[in-house]
């Protein structure tokens, strides 16, 4: 069958012949298939390269994105991936990005894949996407005083919605263990000033900051090869006193700033993790009530969130 045919019937265009011909069970349900084969390709292709639905499982991101938002995420603004996994694996397969049309910029909605937690090479479930909101871009210096986020020395545009659970910042000073990079003596509302490495950045490494840029490294590499041997910074054994990125990488934070697990506790995003960006909720309701109690779900439905533009 040709392209022409089949299109045509899967939008259900018929000839004056076809029409007029009287089809046997076996014709019918041949064409029945054959018209399901053509939506499930249509599908695979807008899901993949387009538009894709995404549900909110956590809440780092109120009240800008709700706990139960079904979010559309445009794939194609950003560069489409083909897929990267075999499906319901995490077994890695080759996979082409299509040209994007832009690249994140500061204040976007950005859905991604997640990096993986501070310490690690890659995540422990690979193609589990995070969505937040882009604070720095490649080159970009971010530093968080009192809870107020600074890229460049100025300070950054407040999101509308944006949250905090607590009044009170946690003095310069205080250490968080717990944040990125490791070693750093900053705290989340106390953070900096940490540049965000693009393509090309060369930096100066040395044992008194190899820890700042140690994960990024060997997240680039994809195995452990930074490594300090007689006060000598070495890199898969060969002592080095600089190093060149070679991706550029964003920093996100989530708007409900005290209860987000971000790029302040786990690092950088590369582009090539980037899906998309997230444009509208579709709808809303609330993911703590079970299928079973159907009628009650979708009495759960916030009607204010049908359709409603993020920004």
């Amino acid at each position: 069958m040709s392209l022409k045919n089949g299109l045509k019937r899967f939008l259900g265009i018929k000839s004056a012949e076809e029409l007029k011909k009287q089809k046997t069970p076996k014709e019918k349900t041949r064409e029945f298939f054959e018209q399901l084969l053509f939506a499930a390709i249509a599908a695979f292709i807008i899901i993949t390269f387009v538009i894709q639905n995404t549900r909110i499982p956590t809440g780092s991101m109120e009240g800008t994105i709700l706990v139960g938002d079904f979010v559309l995420v445009n794939k194609f603004i950003y560069g489409s991936s083909s897929p990267k996994y075999i499906p319901f694996t995490e077994i890695e397969i080759p996979y082409f990005k299509l040209p994007a049309i832009k690249d994140p910029k500061a204040g976007d909605i950005v859905v991604f894949e997640y990096p993986g937690d501070r310490d690690l090479l890659v995540a422990n479930e690979r193609g589990v996407n995070y969505v937040k909101r882009c604070i720095g871009t490649p080159g970009d210096t971010i530093k968080i005083i009192d809870k107020v986020v600074f890229v460049n020395g100025k300070e950054f545009w407040i999101p509308p919605n944006i949250k905090y659970l607590s009044p009170y910042s946690k003095p310069e000073g205080m250490v968080n263990p717990g944040i990125f990079p490791p070693g750093m003596p900053w705290n989340e509302d106390s953070y900096g000033p940490l540049i965000v490495p693009y393509k090309g950045y060369e930096i100066r490494l040395a044992p008194d900051n190899v820890e700042l840029w140690r994960t990024t490294i060997d997240r680039e590499y994809g195995k452990r090869v930074v490594d300090v041997k007689n006060n000598v910074v070495t890199i898969e054994g060969i002592p080095v006193s600089t190093y060149t990125f070679k991706k550029d990488y964003y920093f996100m934070m989530g708007d409900n700033r005290d209860d987000s697990l971000d790029s302040r506790f786990w690092g950088f995003v590369p582009r090539d993790l980037v899906v998309g960006e997230a444009f509208i909720a579709l709808f809303s309701w609330d993911r703590d009530i079970p299928f079973s109690d159907l009628f009650r779900l979708i009495g759960s439905i916030r009607l204010d969130r049908v359709l409603k533009l993020l920004n």
